[in-house]
């Protein structure tokens, strides 16, 4: 037993610690993405129904699907790229916590937005 606790205590923790944080929010993007995705197609479907012949939800769903995928992109570029030393890094967390924080804003606010600056166009203008 002492031999498997002075063994693992040589492993390198801020590998482990490092590709947890990639890990961890790759998870996030993908689970808010799904969010996000539901939320539009919810959203866009009602918008449909109510306006008859616009193509102001099809505007909205180009212009969401062109903000999320860069910003997702961002988020996961963001977090792959850490080395091992800035890993261990103790603010970080502080880091994940706002960047999962903006992302899930990102993800669940922006359908919302957008629609309901759409749904203002369609109302003001036609």
């Amino acid at each position: 037993m002492d031999k498997l606790l002075r063994d693992n205590a040589a492993l390198p923790q801020e590998r482990v610690h490092s590709s947890d944080l990639c890990r961890r929010m790759s998870d996030h993007i993908a689970y808010a993405l799904l969010v996000y995705t539901g939320l539009q197609i919810f959203l866009t479907m009602g918008a449909l129904k109510s306006t008859s012949a616009s193509l102001l939800p099809y505007l909205a769903l180009v212009i969401l699907v062109g903000a999320i995928i860069p910003a997702c992109r961002f988020f996961e570029q963001r977090w792959s790229r850490l080395s091992n030393e800035q890993a261990n890094d103790p603010g970080l967390d502080e880091r994940y916590r706002r960047d999962r924080k903006a992302l899930w804003l990102l993800a669940i606010g922006l359908p919302f937005a957008l629609t309901a600056v759409l749904k203002g166009l369609a109302i003001t203008f036609l």
